[in-house]
């Protein structure tokens, strides 16, 4: 009997291992770019005809190759990234697997032309994973890649490619994704000799409006999380101007990937400051140890395994939300395209991952007020909260029953009085949970109240929680209960409608309490909608000063419950645009 185990031959390896590298031609543009990034690159172009199908070419002006590494670059494992087993807990390079070019000679008509310096270069041409000439040439110092008739020698894989123009696009995002984590590198793009994209070195807000205009730059706000060892910075989308949700990335170490659990994490934060379905763009850039995370999970390198994910989701959480609850993310009366030269995201010099500008490190929302009125924004981090009648209050005006105006240093806020209200109990109540209750006020004359039979089986199931936050209820005959004591919220609260609205939206659903997480939510989100100020209720002076000071001890003042803004903002630059000032 002949042996039925062989030794595959090198370029049939070849074509094997580019099935997991090379599954279109978007990938080659990602493993040549990933490559002159890490030869040290201030400068990529990449083109492509057909969408890469007929040709890729990839140039850089990066350290380059002398000719016995330009020869050795084409065997399977060779690599300049890593060196032994232990280099694997450490990566810090984007290509590291020694398989790329190998892999995309064994599937196209391949030359490799470069020069680790100005003069004498060398140019290998390969086909089908086999080095057919090594040639002397005169270039500049630098590597260019060209990749021709891509899996001509495969024509099953080739028929798996969809049109020039998919191909394009996928190659564009590939470039997008590299290019915005690597912001002191310039790029372009060209296609059949039309230019897709054309990048010099920005900041991330520029990169950002070079790529899909200012209008997407200035919906952006900066996020800038504590400093450390595990860090984020990056840009968030205001909640005011988020909508679809199509431009989601995320960066570790200056590396893209993809994670979608931490997508959720960032839809989590941002709860009850978007309407429920509404997915804000970010652009997170995550600042790890090394040996915190592996990166060698995915033939592609596209996904991440944290050692300590649990970790990474708190920060990430905690940053957001931080940074939502600052009054500049609720949205200007008439905003003006913020300027694309002032990023708080900018480039370090090491791993081409933003480094952290911090604004200040607010501990407190009055703190949060304070900057934006004016004063220090910069308190001790062990500064005590105080009210704001002791500190700072502004004079307040309410305009048409309905909103509340106060003058800052910096222009006018218009506060929502309902908005602000449904905030402030919203929280006050999940506080209640928090703490198994609170103060209620015993009613003089309790309320005999008759439900649908729904309604009376919700005041059954939650009539425990609904005594924490002060309804207490006992069954009184059938589909009857008797309200004995209530919240009282503020002095024109009217309880027994608050707790019939309440009692139908538990029972039968609405899209406000259908998106809670769970019941202790859903009623602390039906409380403080049903029992909010309403809008046209006029209010005192001192109404409207305790309606503020509350709002501002609020984690997030700008936000009601429905995700709509309590605050709008007039800054005194808008006033003097409209009046002709400026």
């Amino acid at each position: 009997m002949s042996p039925q185990i062989h030794i595959l031959p090198d370029h049939v390896a070849n074509q094997i291992a580019a099935g997991e590298v090379v599954e279109r031609p978007a990938s080659v543009v990602k493993e040549l770019v990933e490559n002159a990034l890490d030869a040290g690159a201030t400068r990529i172009d990449v083109s492509l005809r057909n969408g890469g199908k007929t040709e890729i070419r990839v140039a850089d002006d990066g350290c380059g190759m002398d000719r016995e590494d330009a020869l050795l670059a084409l065997d399977r494992h060779a690599t300049s990234k890593i060196r032994q087993a232990e280099d694997l807990a450490r990566i810090s390079s984007l290509g590291f697997r020694g398989e790329a070019l190998p892999s995309i000679a064994a599937v196209s008509r391949f030359s490799l032309e470069t020069a680790s310096e100005d003069g004498v270069g060398t140019a290998v041409r390969a086909a089908s994973g086999r080095v057919q000439a090594a040639d002397e040439i005169a270039r500049r110092r630098g590597t260019t890649v060209t990749a021709m008739g891509l899996f001509g020698n495969v024509p099953a894989r080739a028929k798996f490619l969809r049109s020039a123009a998919a191909e394009t696009r996928a190659a564009s995002e590939a470039v997008i994704l590299l290019a915005l984590c690597n912001l002191q590198v310039g790029f372009s793009l060209r296609s059949n000799d039309r230019e897709l994209l054309s990048l010099g070195p920005a900041t991330l807000r520029q990169r950002i409006a070079q790529i899909w205009g200012e209008e997407e730059a200035s919906s952006l706000i900066d996020l800038d999380g504590p400093e450390g060892e595990h860090r984020v910075a990056g840009l968030i989308q205001r909640p005011d101007e988020a909508r679809t949700g199509r431009r989601r990335f995320t960066f570790a170490n200056g590396r893209p990937f993809v994670d979608r659990s931490l997508g959720h994490m960032v839809d989590e934060a941002y709860r009850t400051t978007v309407v429920p379905g509404i997915r804000p763009d970010y652009f997170l850039f995550l600042n790890l140890p090394a040996q915190s995370m592996d990166v060698n999970v995915h033939p592609a390198k596209s996904e991440i395994r944290f050692r300590d994910r649990e970790r990474v989701e708190r920060m990430l959480v905690e940053a957001v939300r931080r940074r939502l609850a600052r009054i500049s993310s609720t949205p200007p009366l008439d905003r003006a395209p913020e300027p694309t030269g002032v990023a708080r995201a900018t480039t370090t010099a090491g791993d081409g991952a933003p480094a952290l500008v911090r604004e200040g490190s607010a501990p407190d929302q009055f703190a949060l007020f304070m900057a934006e009125a004016g004063g220090d924004d910069e308190p001790s981090e062990a500064a005590e909260i105080v009210p704001l009648a002791a500190r700072l209050r502004p004079e307040l005006w309410q305009l048409h029953d309905s909103y509340i105006l106060a003058a800052t240093r910096r222009g006018l806020l218009i506060i929502d009085q309902h908005s602000a209200h449904e905030r402030v109990l919203y929280e006050e109540t999940m506080r209640r949970f928090r703490e198994s209750g609170g103060e209620a006020q015993r009613l003089l004359f309790p309320l005999t109240l008759t439900l649908s039979p729904s309604e009376y089986s919700a005041a059954e199931e939650l009539a425990q929680m609904l005594g924490k936050v002060g309804f207490e209820i006992e069954p009184f005959g059938e589909r009857t209960v008797i309200v004995r004591s209530s919240p009282n919220p503020h002095e024109h609260f009217d309880a027994e409608r608050c707790f019939r609205d309440m009692i139908h939206e538990l029972a039968d659903g609405s899209p406000l309490v259908d998106a809670a997480r769970n019941q202790h939510e859903r009623i602390a989100k039906s409380l403080a909608c049903k029992g909010a100020i309403k809008a046209g209720q006029s209010l005192s002076p001192e109404e409207m000063a305790d309606l503020f000071d509350r709002l501002f001890a609020t984690e997030l003042p700008g936000h009601d419950v429905h995700g709509r803004p309590t605050i709008v903002r007039l800054t005194l630059e808008e006033l003097a645009r409209r009046f002709g000032r400026t």
